[in-house]
Order: C-alpha cells, then structure tokens, then sequence
C-alpha cells in the first residue's frame, strides 16, 4: 500500500468534525494463546455505566495498514470508532497478526488462515474481559476481508451475527494480477481511484497507517482465487459484500459478483452493494460516514432477523 502525495485537494469542504461528545478511543491489548494483537477500542456510554453495548464491531484492516484505518484520522467524522460506539455499539478495531505490536513476535506475519486462527482466539480473550450484548460482527477491508471470511469459516455454528466486508472480490482484475509489481509504488491507482474522493490531508495523514506487509502474508495473495471457494460454502453467517464505484482490484461483471455470491452457499442472507463517488479506501475517503452508516444498519438488520427466529 502506498499514498500518493497530496497534490489538487478536492473540492467542496471537508466534512465537519466529530461532535465534542465523540466517545473516547483508547488502545487495547489481547492476549491470543501468547501473540500479543493490538487495537483500538471505543465503547457506548452503557458500558461506562455498567451496561452492556448492543453488540460488538470487530473492525480488521486491510494490506500494509493498521487499527488505525478505521480512526478518521484526516477527518473524524470518518472514524467508523466513534460512529459506532455513538449508536450504541463497541467497536474494536485490530491489528493484524504481523502488524501492530505482534510484528514483534512476527516477523515474517501468518498465512491468511493463521492470522484468521489468532483472531478468533484474541476475541475470545476479550469476550471474556468485556461485555459484547448480542454477540460480534465483522467489518473488514481488502485483504482484511480475506481474513474475515476465515474467520467466519472456522466458527462453526455461525457464531459471528453477520459479516460485512469491502474491496474483497473473488477473481483479480487482470490490470492487478502482475505480482509483485502491482503491490508496490505500481499501485496507487488501483489502492486509492480518483485522488479528489478524499479529505483533504488524507495522504499525508495515510503514512502514518503505512505497515510492512510480512512476507508470508504477501506470498498468499495470489493464490486468493482458490482459497475463496474452499471458504464460501462454510459460511453460516449473513454476508454483506460492498464495492467502491471506483473499486479497481477485482472483476466486479454482474456475472462475477453472481458467480462469487453463488458460492455462499451456507448463508442465510447475502447482499451485494456497490458505493458510489468511493475508491478503494472506502473508510478514508467522503464516503466514509455513509459505508459506515449502512455496515451499522447491515449489523442491526442482523439482529433484527435474530429477534425474529433465527438468523435469517
């Protein structure tokens, strides 16, 4: 992942601060059977007063980023942190295994199954340290959604209310299949789109997101397209799966969105839904609040369908 420099700033203003009340976000660590994962964490005002949140977003960023992706650091409006902590929800945002703290311990980072393995075990951790209401629910991007997807099929059950997760396709647009090349400096088009999506300062303040992408976690992205398939049909949770208009590392035909939706085919739910004047970084960019906003609905139409009878 790289940021390009700020140049032409887009136009119109930038989008209002978050209110004065925004809920604090603080850094957390987890234990996960001796990797030490790092994150950050906002929580509702019920938990401070003893209560419980309604549920629980586990946030996991995507390639060569960190927690921090989903901070609104060019913006605070666009902090996915302090919107769901507002509605009512904790928010936990990780870092990967072989990013954040774990780097240490990592060096070389975990296959994406491995880092999904982890995951799992650092929010059991935290399940039993923290309140989580209903349950937890994964927002992911990128190859954060890779991971996710992992997530989701090692818990068998469906023990995850729902997963939501963006520029993760099936099939590699082939503009992004010339590994490496397209994985370094090659990629900034692809990474960001249209450069006027976003805040002012979003490039400048992106370099602090900036991560060293470990090498076992770099050598799976190509074979992504037949991991995908072996996941799907093990997938027991709803699955919302959004792109940016601008998305430009995956096939996104009608027939390849049909062809990967198809392969779910243990969901009960699934949704496709494509985001207009949005690039790759969807959570970076003015359509931050609006992606946010509707994974906050996706995540409260899933307990709606839990109150309901099931998880349909």
């Amino acid at each position: 992942m790289t940021a390009p420099a700020d140049t032409t700033p887009p136009p119109g203003p930038a989008l209002g601060p978050a209110p004065d009340s925004a809920p604090a976000v603080r850094p957390v660590v987890l234990d996960a059977d001796g990797v030490q994962v790092s994150g950050l964490l906002a929580e509702p005002a019920a938990v401070a007063e003893g209560g419980a949140p309604r549920a629980v977003v586990v946030a996991i960023h995507g390639r060569g980023m960190c927690a921090d992706y989903f901070n609104g650091l060019a913006d605070p409006v666009n902090s996915l942190l302090t919107l769901g902590a507002r509605l009512g929800h904790t928010v936990l945002a990780l870092d990967r295994p072989g990013y954040g703290l774990s780097a240490r311990q990592l060096p070389d980072g975990l296959s994406l199954g491995e880092q999904a393995d982890v995951l799992n075990t650092a929010l059991a951790a935290f399940a039993l340290t923290h309140p989580t209401g209903a349950g937890l629910f994964l927002a992911a991007h990128s190859d954060g959604g890779k991971v996710a997807l992992h997530m989701a099929a090692a818990e068998a059950g469906g023990s995850f209310l729902g997963v939501d997760v963006n520029g993760c396709g099936w099939q590699y647009n082939p503009e992004a299949r010339h590994f490496p090349d397209t994985l370094g400096g090659g990629a900034s088009r692809l990474n960001w789109g249209p450069l006027h999506l976003y805040p002012p300062g979003t490039f400048r303040a992106s370099r602090t997101l900036l991560q060293r992408v470990p090498r076992h976690e770099a050598a799976q992205t190509a074979s992504w397209p037949g991991q995908y398939p072996r996941l799907a049909g093990r997938i027991t949770n709803p699955v919302r799966l959004t792109f940016a208009e601008h998305e430009l590392w995956w096939r996104l035909g009608d027939d390849d969105l049909a062809a990967m939706t198809a392969l779910l085919t243990a969901a009960p739910h699934v949704t496709v839904e494509r985001l207009p004047a949005a690039g790759h970084n969807i959570s970076l960019g003015y359509a931050a609040p609006t992606h946010h906003l509707r994974t906050v609905a996706f995540l409260e139409e899933c307990l709606l369908r839990r109150r309901a009878g099931g998880t349909r």
